[in-house]
């Protein structure tokens, strides 16, 4: 009985830890990163999409998207009309430095 109860309390513990967090910023293209949010262009996004994209937030990191959040970015900007001002939500895990992406909605 113990024996069970140790590996509920484990597994319960292991779903929370990979459970999917949101993240609220700026979408950018990693070779772009370093320019202003607010003035970078939604065709530059596009047309940078081979370096993947990543998001900036409030105080300036920036986390970096896996392959498949790379793919959703641009379907997103592919979609979008936004021109400027890129703003995101992004849902999914944090791996270390890396967001696994589970979905991308520009605002």
């Amino acid at each position: 009985m113990r024996l069970l109860r140790n590996a509920f309390v484990f597994a319960a513990l292991s779903l929370t830890a990979f459970a999917a967090e949101s993240w609220n910023g700026t979408l950018m293209d990693v070779q772009c990163k370093s320019k202003d949010a607010t003035t970078h262009t939604r065709q530059c996004a596009i047309g940078c999409a081979k370096s993947g994209y990543g998001l900036v937030l409030s105080d300036g990191k920036f986390m970096k998207f896996d392959a498949a959040g790379d793919e959703k970015a641009l379907a997103a900007l592919k979609a979008s009309t936004k021109e400027k001002d890129l703003k995101a939500k992004i849902t999914g895990t944090l791996h270390g430095n890396m967001i696994h992406v589970d979905s991308v909605e520009l605002e």
